[in-house]
């Protein structure tokens, strides 16, 4: 499910880590569950992982010089639990993800890498501003890669208790990595989720679709040198379905009277229906003829409104935060020149935080709109349940989820 609302806690932003999505938080009475770690339940999880990571092919050699002495981080547990607890709105985000500075960066490193770009873009299909737009919001360009020990990030995750298994699927996947040569363990560092390289990928997805741009026999997305990262988020996209020639999505202007209904995800329209209903491109022209369209509303109806195409959701499984994929999408128009989002946000909202996205699905679910679970996550089903309940009480069913709706439930 995807959420407007997007953590506030680390340096690199965590790209495909969200793509197969960092585990959801474990609740207990609406509150997250804090995992643990201490140097015992450490050394009990390294012995009782190892025979499994040999089982599934991992030499005792591999193994073991990459989890000796391996130590639980606590910085790691805590920003695990903080991640679910401190949020931004979607404005908040996109001030610091296309701000003038990343804007001047992204151009700065369109032209230095201009060559590279075009080929990787000659072969992927993926323009060269998508891929230098996420190489800028994952490391800013590559000056904030992380410098997490990777084992140790990983390990204290899986030995902590929450998502186990998910987590010990990426310690095995980094295993793999480093059994294959492509770098080695005290190279192999990364944000606290375990994302790695210019572009933070997670070492499950690392395995799947890095890729030898260079030619040298390695993958390497760790070092100075950007190539394969870039050519491997390239890569990323196409295999998530990026069609060739086709936009992200651009910002656009509703009618007076829209019927905010037809917004969210799941409401698909070709451009001429999108145009028969008053939908237009902010500064005037016609909608690009890009297939079937989605109107997202991230701020409500006082807030920007972006048609978004069949290349959203291939950015999108690059990170599940529709929040982000507008980030992307919208610092690679700025760097090709375009203009900042015209439109304004209610700026004097503030995000809510996970007790109260609880307690606003809880309520809805009791009066009758069914959210599809209780978990936390403003997702697809929670905002068409929104949108019923405001229909109701005859406010504008923009889906958006704010703390004067979870007043009025009260």
């Amino acid at each position: 499910m995807r959420t407007w609302l997007l953590a506030a806690v680390t340096t690199v932003f965590c790209g495909p880590a969200l793509a197969e999505s960092l585990p959801p938080p474990e609740l207990v009475e609406g509150r997250a569950v804090k995992a643990n770690c201490d140097a015992t339940a450490m050394g009990a999880w390294v012995q009782g992982f190892r025979p499994k990571a040999l089982a599934a092919g991992i030499t005792p050699e591999v193994f073991d010089a990459a989890l000796a002495g391996v130590a639980p981080d606590p910085r790691v547990l805590e920003r695990d639990y903080n991640q679910t607890e401190f949020t931004k709105t979607i404005w908040d985000y996109l001030d610091r993800a296309v701000s003038p500075d990343r804007v001047a960066g992204g151009q700065k490193a369109l032209k230095v890498n201009a060559a590279l770009l075009g080929q990787i873009e000659a072969q992927y299909g993926v323009p060269k501003e998508i891929v230098v737009a996420i190489w800028g919001l994952e490391s800013d360009y590559g000056a904030f890669r992380g410098d997490f020990p990777l084992m140790d990030s990983l390990a204290t995750l899986a030995c902590g208790g929450r998502r186990a298994a998910f987590w010990e699927g990426e310690v095995l996947a980094a295993l793999r990595i480093l059994q294959a040569g492509d770098v080695t363990p005290a190279a192999m560092q990364g944000s606290w989720a375990g994302a790695m390289g210019h572009t933070q990928f997670m070492p499950s997805s690392y395995l799947r679709l890095a890729v030898d741009f260079d030619g040298d026999g390695r993958r390497d997305i760790w070092g100075d040198d950007p190539t394969d990262a870039l050519a491997s988020t390239a890569a990323y996209l196409a295999a998530s379905g990026w069609v060739r020639g086709q936009p992200w999505g651009l910002e656009v202007t509703l009618p007076e009277g829209f019927d905010y209904r037809q917004s969210g995800e799941g409401v698909f329209k070709p451009p001429a229906e999108w145009r028969a209903l008053g939908v237009a491109p902010v500064g005037g022209g016609e909608l690009p003829a890009g297939g079937l369209a989605e109107l997202r509303l991230p701020g409500g109806w006082r807030g920007a409104a972006f048609l978004t195409f069949g290349n959203f959701k291939a950015i999108e499984a690059y990170n599940l935060a529709d929040a982000y994929v507008i980030a992307v999408g919208h610092l690679s128009d700025r760097i090709a020149g375009g203009p900042p989002i015209a439109a304004g946000w209610p700026r004097e909202d503030r995000a809510l935080v996970l007790e109260e996205r609880v307690e606003l699905q809880q309520r809805l679910t009791d009066a009758g709109f069914d959210t599809g679970g209780v978990d936390g996550r403003i997702g697809p089903k929670t905002i068409r349940a929104m949108q019923a309940w405001q229909e109701a009480q005859g406010l504008p069913p923009d889906g958006y989820a704010s703390l004067a709706a979870l007043d009025a439930l009260r």
